[in-house]
C-alpha cells in the first residue's frame, strides 16, 4: 500500500507539472483524477488478488483438517476395522446417508463431507485388508465393498463440484462490477480443479469449466464494449475504437466458442467502422 500510494503521488505532481508547463489553467484536476483512477484500479486489483488467496487458503485448510482427521481416523481405528461385520455396517452407514443426502437436495458441503468419509472407509479397509487376520471370503467382501464406496465416493465429488461451482456461477452473475463478477467465477473454477485433480478425466468436469470460461470472457468483452459505447455516446469517438479493440483483444483471448467469437467480433468491427467513417466526416467538416 505505501508503495501504491508513493506512485500515485509521483504521478500526481509529474502530471501537475508536466500540464502546468503546458499552459493548462487547471493542471491539478486532471492530475488527481489521473492518480485518483490509478488508486481505484490498485486498491480493486489488491481485493481481487486477497480473495483469491483466501479461497485458496480455505480450500487447503479444508484438505489438511479432512487429512488430519483420517489420520487420527486411521489411529483411533486400525484395531477395531478388522471384522466384517464392523466393514458392513460402516459400508450401510454410508449408503443411508448418501440416499439421505441425496433424496434431500442438500447443501454442496454435505457431498463434499461425504467423499472425506468414503475416502476415510476406502483407507481403514486398505489397512485391514493388509492385515493377516482376514478369511479369504472376508477379503472378497471388502474388495466388494470398496468397488461400492469409490463409486460413492465419485459420486459426491462430482456432485459437490457441480452444485458449489452452479451457486458460485450464480452469484457471479448477481454481481455489479466486472472484478467482482470475474473473482467469484473463478471460485467456482477453483472447486472444478479441486475435483479435477481427484478425477481428471471426467468430461462434465471440463464442460463446465469451459462454460465458466466462456461466462468469464463475456464478462470480460461485455464490460469493454459497455464503456467504448459511453465513450461513443460521448462523442469520445477514438477513445471508443480503443475500448472495443480491448473488447476484441478479450475476445480473442479467452476460451470461447468459434462461432460466438466471429459474430462478436464481426459486431466489433463493424462499431469501429462505424466510429471511424465519423471521425473522417467531422474531419471534412472542420
Amino acid at each position: 500500500m505505501v508503495v501504491v500510494l508513493t506512485i500515485a503521488l509521483i504521478l500526481f505532481f509529474a502530471l501537475w507539472w508536466g500540464l502546468a508547463s503546458a499552459g493548462d489553467e487547471a493542471p491539478w484536476v486532471p492530475a488527481g483524477l489521473a492518480a485518483s483512477v490509478f488508486l481505484l484500479i490498485a486498491f480493486s486489483a489488491r481485493e481481487v488478488l486477497m480473495r483469491r488467496a483466501w479461497t485458496r487458503y480455505l480450500l487447503e485448510q479444508d484438505q489438511e483438517k479432512h487429512s488430519g482427521r483420517e489420520r487420527s481416523v486411521k489411529t483411533e481405528s486400525a484395531k477395531r476395522m478388522h471384522s466384517t461385520g464392523v466393514h458392513s455396517a460402516a459400508l450401510r452407514n454410508l449408503q443411508k446417508q448418501s440416499a439421505e443426502v441425496d433424496s434431500m437436495n442438500g447443501p454442496a458441503d454435505a457431498h463434499l463431507e461425504l467423499f472425506h468419509s468414503c475416502h476415510d472407509y476406502l483407507s481403514n479397509t486398505d489397512e485391514a485388508l493388509r492385515s493377516n487376520s482376514l478369511s479369504a471370503e472376508a477379503r472378497v467382501a471388502l474388495r466388494a465393498g470398496q468397488e461400492k464406496v469409490r463409486a460413492l465416493q465419485k459420486h459426491h465429488m462430482l456432485t459437490w463440484a457441480r452444485d458449489a461451482s452452479r451457486a458460485l456461477t450464480h452469484e457471479a452473475q448477481q454481481r455489479g462490477r466486472m472484478t467482482d463478477k470475474v473473482e467469484t467465477a473463478n471460485r467456482a473454477m477453483d472447486c472444478l480443479d479441486t475435483a479435477a485433480k481427484v478425477y481428471a478425466d471426467e468430461p462434465e468436469l471440463e464442460a463446465s469449466k469451459l462454460a465458466i470460461r466462456e461466462f468469464i470472457a463475456s464478462v470480460k468483452v461485455a464490460h469493454w464494449v459497455e464503456l467504448a459505447e459511453r465513450s461513443a455516446f460521448k462523442g469520445h469517438y477514438k477513445r471508443a475504437i480503443e475500448r472495443y479493440k480491448d473488447a476484441l483483444f478479450y475476445l480473442s483471448r479467452e476460451s470461447v466458442k468459434e462461432d460466438v467469437r466471429a459474430a462478436g467480433a464481426e459486431r466489433i468491427m463493424r462499431e469501429i467502422e462505424l466510429l471511424r467513417a465519423r471521425i473522417d466526416n467531422s474531419r471534412k467538416q472542420s
